[in-house]
């Protein structure tokens, strides 16, 4: 299996080389050039299996020959190991028709230890088996930095610098990426918002002398191997509830549409989705673009949901060249676009985007009711983006689909957000019960370019 461009002038790929680049040379992100389709019979055949067993058989086709079979049994036995559930990713049920995916019993309590686990293991053997060294840049607006810090703390081969936007994340969030001592990885607190931070490391993938001279890897979403990786839980929980003979709907909270986006593949690989609704917070241009076809970003305002404030979702553009029915001319042109006041999706690629999805936002306010709400109906303590998630998937139930709405991190992550909702303050679990007692390492930047690709290569060259 090859991998291509959605800008169409970056060479095509294998799965190593794709999972090793990150983000195409174009400025594009990478795609299968086909995606594989399961039979009822294969889909069926995943019913109780363990999630590693159904990691391996929806993840396979996809990795061509870059692993063998036992390797990747292995690597996928290594990366979710750690969790602390043994189904990894079990469902509760809320209410008739409507079940909670808990994605947040991880190492660092979120949905991107899934991905990022896994992404860990197999870099780290690709790496070894060449001997290369890489320098992982990533951009976060919260989660995805503490998952990558997670995952390749500690390698020898690996040097990772996570940019997040100073004082816009949880405390829990900061010292997830501050507290690890390993000196391979690097914290950097960066003047700004999350759009900023990503586009610090965009910028870094397109000045070729810098990626190249330091061998840039990019972790973020951009990366198709994450997106991959987030594919095999909607198969786990939808077989679980009958699948493939019956439909399921899935509500996700998302800024960056990663995981949404995956939810599509899983669509499109043929397990029974009838909708994919996209859930935002008050920075919902998604929402807005869905129901408009106008996509303009207009700032970002903080919220109690920190890791969904973005207005460059930039998986976005995976699913406009889907919807241009991957004709990467029009996505280039949005992209170009979109870097001066943004853009108007056609008429057609429109009609095709809501063939996929549905949206739907949710205010601030009615966030913390639902967190209210939802723990004196259920039992259940959301986090805020689970919440938000909640509220408008309540929105779109259907009578004879059940819905699964992706709860995408532990409560104990937004402690302030849902103690002010419930009076509960949620504990951290066992074994991070000391994190506010570790030493903090963190490093201070300006929204400068330069200045951070010094910093970088001066501390790889020690």
């Amino acid at each position: 299996m090859k991998y291509i461009s959605t800008r169409g002038q970056a060479p095509e790929l294998s799965f190593e080389d794709a999972m090793l680049t990150g983000l195409a040379r174009d400025g594009g992100l990478y795609l299968p050039d086909e995606i594989p389709t399961l039979s009822k019979t294969e889909i069926a055949a995943l019913s109780g299996l363990s999630y590693e067993e159904t990691a391996f058989a929806i993840m396979r086709p996809y990795i061509g020959e870059t692993f063998t079979d036992t390797e990747f049994k292995e690597l996928i036995a290594k990366a979710y190991a750690g969790f602390g559930h043994a189904a990894r990713a079990p469902l509760v049920q809320l209410g008739s028709g409507h079940f909670l995916l808990e994605l947040f019993h991880g190492p660092t309590l979120a949905f991107k230890d899934f991905a990022m686990q896994i992404i860990g293991q197999m870099f780290q053997a690709a790496l070894e088996r060449s001997g290369k060294r890489i320098t992982i840049v990533g951009a976060t607006s919260g989660d995805t930095g503490s998952a990558a810090i997670e995952a390749f703390r500690g390698l020898s081969n690996v040097d990772v610098f996570i940019l997040y936007p100073h004082g816009r994340v949880s405390e829990v969030q900061r010292r997830q990426m501050t507290t690890p001592s390993e000196s391979n990885v690097h914290a950097l607190a960066m003047t700004g918002d999350f759009d900023d931070c990503q586009a610090r490391v965009k910028d870094m993938f397109n000045d070729f002398d810098f990626r190249d001279g330091v061998s840039l890897a990019g972790v973020n979403s951009i990366n198709w191997g994450r997106v991959l990786a987030q594919v095999v839980y909607y198969f786990s929980s939808a077989v679980s509830l009958g699948a493939p003979h019956r439909q399921v709907s899935f509500t996700v909270p998302t800024g960056n549409f990663g995981d949404i986006f995956a939810g599509y593949i899983a669509k499109r690989m043929g397990l029974p989705i009838e909708r994919l609704v996209v859930a935002t917070n008050q920075n919902d241009i998604l929402h807005r673009c869905l129901s408009t076809a106008e996509y303009r970003p207009d700032g970002v305002t903080p919220s109690i949901s920190p890791s969904m404030d973005i207005q460059v979702s930039s998986n976005f553009e995976r699913a406009l060249f889907e919807a241009y029915a991957r004709d990467a001319a029009p996505v280039a042109q949005l992209m170009d676009e979109l870097k001066q006041s943004g853009f108007s999706v056609s008429q057609g690629a429109l009609q095709a985007l809501r063939e996929s999805y549905d949206s739907g936002n949710c205010s601030e306010s009615e966030t913390s009711k639902t967190i209210t709400r939802t723990l004196a109906e259920t039992g259940e303590l959301l986090c805020p983006h689970s919440a938000i998630g909640v509220k408008v998937a309540e929105e779109h139930l259907a009578a004879d689909t059940p819905m699964i709405t992706l709860a995408t991190a532990h409560p104990a992550k937004f402690p302030d957000a849902v103690e002010a909702a419930t009076g509960i303050r949620p504990p951290l679990p066992p074994r991070m019960s000391d994190l506010f007692e570790r030493e903090e390492r963190v490093t201070r930047v300006e929204n400068d370019l330069a200045a951070i690709q010094t910093l970088i290569k001066e501390r790889i060259a020690h």
